[in-house]
Formats: C-alpha cells, structure tokens, sequence
C-alpha cells in the first residue's frame, strides 16, 4: 500500500487514541481524513474489518473527497498516534505537494483494484 510517511513524520500536533478508541463512526461527517504516524487503526464497515492501516497508510480520504458521511467505522487497533488533515489543508497539500496528491490517488487506485478482485 502507498504510504505518506515523509509527508507526516514531523507533523506537530498529532492526536493520540488509546487501544480500542474509536476515531470515527459510521454516518459521521467526514470533515477530514487521517494519516498514521504510530501504532495500527482497524476499518470496519457494516461491522465486518475491511482494513487494518498502520505506519503511514491513510484513512478516511473518501468521505472528506466526497463530502459524504463515513461509510464505516475506524477504530485503534493499537494505541495510536494520527495525523488529522481537514479539508483546507487537504487541499493545500494537494495543491502544494504533488506527492501527496499522487499517493492519495495510488490508494484509491490499490483499494479499488483489490475490490474487484474479491
């Protein structure tokens, strides 16, 4: 999996998350995305795990990009350091970080493919 972990290594306010916390719910705004700097976060949607993300993976990207609710939940599987990426600076990165925008694209791209071949 693409991961941006150059981008975030030395972000400055992370947020912490204990083990089992949870970071979102399903039906939630989806007012920013996410990135991991430490430990693991489980993807659960209609309660099934979909995805375990950990150093460097990205989650959450979909709702933000679509402006539409999350479609699961997200929940640290470990405890967690995040970093949070609202929609301003989403787009900021996007537009001043091409690598950014590239990797963002490679995930879809990866989540998508391993969809159709399930």
């Amino acid at each position: 999996m693409p991961t941006t972990t150059n981008i975030f290594r030395h972000i400055k306010d992370p947020i912490s998350y204990a083990e089992g916390e949870h970071i979102f719910h399903q039906d939630d705004p989806a007012d920013s995305m996410f990135a991991v700097i430490e430990g693991e976060v489980n993807i659960f949607v209609q309660g099934r795990l979909v995805r375990a993300c950990g150093p460097g993976e990205i989650f959450g990207e979909m709702g933000l990009i679509e402006h539409q609710p999350r479609l699961g939940d997200a929940v640290a599987k470990t405890a967690c350091k995040l970093a949070k990426v609202n929609e301003d600076r989403f787009n900021y990165m996007v537009q001043q970080t091409p690598n950014f925008a590239l990797t963002v694209m490679r995930v879809l791209s990866e989540r998508l493919r391993s969809e159709d071949l399930a």
